[in-house]
């Protein structure tokens, strides 16, 4: 067989290598952390670390730089990524958004964490703004139940509880039911801090930097750019429109 017959006969094999995102659609990558239930209990205070937290924006960051992002989402293990329509890095090939970002995430939360992590990645698509909109408000939403569940089955294991009881202790309640928990606790949910509750954004914000130009001896100002951490997220309606703002064309 000619080699490149037999070449092209293997490259065939690669099942998946031509799907690619439609051009003109709205792209995120979500990476989780892998096992990180097991990696996290003996690492960090629970039901939330800041120094966790900490490693966690810092893998953001590091992959809202490298993909150019348009925005990014932090809640528990999960990092969101919101890629602007007209991206078109590695030709839109969903193999490599989802291999590249879920190596990135490892590489650069390892290197904060200072051992071994790990990522998977998969990729979500939208049509319109909208659909972002609603995406991010689902991760919020998921962030403040998550939250509640994490606060009131901490709580419990802090107060005795097996594994196993405060699962069970659990089991049925409702939102006001897991309050009414934490209130019985001396701990009001509503006034944990804000980026426990809702999650954390990044994005970027250009900003004015004075300087000096040395060949017409004059000063001048340069813009810049950098990413905004924000641990203070709105919510609801709030953080519908803040979303909204973000994603319009600039």
């Amino acid at each position: 067989m000619r080699c490149d017959d037999f070449e092209a006969e293997q490259r065939a094999r690669e099942w998946f290598h031509s799907l690619v995102v439609p051009p003109g659609a709205w792209t995120i990558m979500r990476v989780d952390g892998r096992g990180f239930s097991r990696f996290t209990e003996n690492r960090f205070d629970k039901p939330f670390d800041l120094r966790f937290s900490g490693m966690m924006t810092a893998t953001a960051e590091a992959m809202l730089a490298e993909f150019n992002g348009r925005y990014a989402y932090t809640e528990s293990d999960e990092i969101s990524i919101l890629l602007d329509p007209t991206v078109d890095l590695f030709g839109r090939t969903v193999e490599k958004l989802v291999s590249i970002s879920a190596g990135i995430a490892s590489a650069a939360f390892t290197h904060a964490a200072g051992e071994p992590a790990h990522f998977d990645s998969r990729v979500w698509l939208g049509t319109s703004a909208d659909d972002v909109v609603d995406y991010f408000s689902w991760r919020q939403a998921d962030a403040t139940r998550c939250a509640l569940n994490g606060w009131c089955y901490w709580t419990l294991r802090q107060h005795g509880k097996s594994r196993q009881e405060a699962t069970k202790a659990l089991e049925g309640t409702s939102t006001a039911d897991k309050n009414e928990l934490l209130f019985r606790h001396g701990i009001n949910f509503n006034e944990l801090p804000t980026w426990q509750r809702r999650g954390l954004g990044l994005w970027w914000k250009t900003y004015d930097r004075a300087g000096y130009d040395p060949l017409r001896r004059i000063p001048v100002t340069a813009t810049r750019r950098r990413i905004h951490t924000e641990r203070d997220l709105p919510m609801k309606d709030d953080y519908r429109e803040l979303i909204a703002r973000l994603i319009r064309p600039t």
